[in-house]
């Protein structure tokens, strides 16, 4: 198997900080905004995300996670997961812009069950999807509308993404 790195720690650092710039003009400015991540890494990259938010604009958002295990449709194919906590922030998302934040999109399909898993924490104003990469090959009628990289691949090519929080170090590669 061989790997090629495509993001280093600055890089996904930089990503980052133009989606928060791009969140906030989207929404014209940082009031009444939910960053939910998606576990595992969508968690941390969500975070990150509610602080360069704050940092730029004291007050921006709330931060969550979702977790989706139990509303995948391919729960039968992937190996057994144990389910995370969701936490939704006190004020809810209903009538809120609601941002969900993932490391990869490919599929579509852990977005479709995000959706699913929103839907019973109440009725968000508008939700909005934020991805550190965007792979391609969707099998769903599913688009990012805030992308760190784009990174096109072929179905036997995987992305890793690592994060410090979680992984010790801080990377993205494409394995073969």
């Amino acid at each position: 198997m061989t790997a090629r790195t495509v993001l280093q720690a600055a890089d996904i650092t930089r990503a980052l900080t133009r989606i928060s710039h791009e969140i906030l003009e989207s929404n014209r400015g940082g009031s009444d905004l939910v960053i939910l991540g998606i576990p595992t890494r969508g968690v941390e990259l969500a975070r990150r995300i509610a602080k360069i938010l704050d940092g730029i604009e004291p007050g921006s958002g709330t931060v969550g996670s979702l977790d989706v295990t139990m509303y995948r449709d391919d729960l039968a194919g992937q190996p057994t997961r144990a389910p995370s906590p969701t936490q939704v922030p006190a004020g809810g998302i209903d009538g809120k812009t609601v941002v969900l934040v993932d490391d990869v999109l490919y599929s579509g399909r852990t977005i479709r069950a995000a959706l699913d898993a929103l839907g019973d924490h109440g009725r968000p104003k508008v939700v909005r999807l934020a991805v550190l990469v965007d792979r391609g090959h969707r099998e769903l009628p599913i688009r990012a509308d805030f992308v760190g990289k784009n990174l096109p691949t072929a179905l036997d090519e995987r992305i890793r993404v690592r994060l410090s929080e979680t992984d010790g170090a801080e990377f993205v590669v494409i394995e073969s």
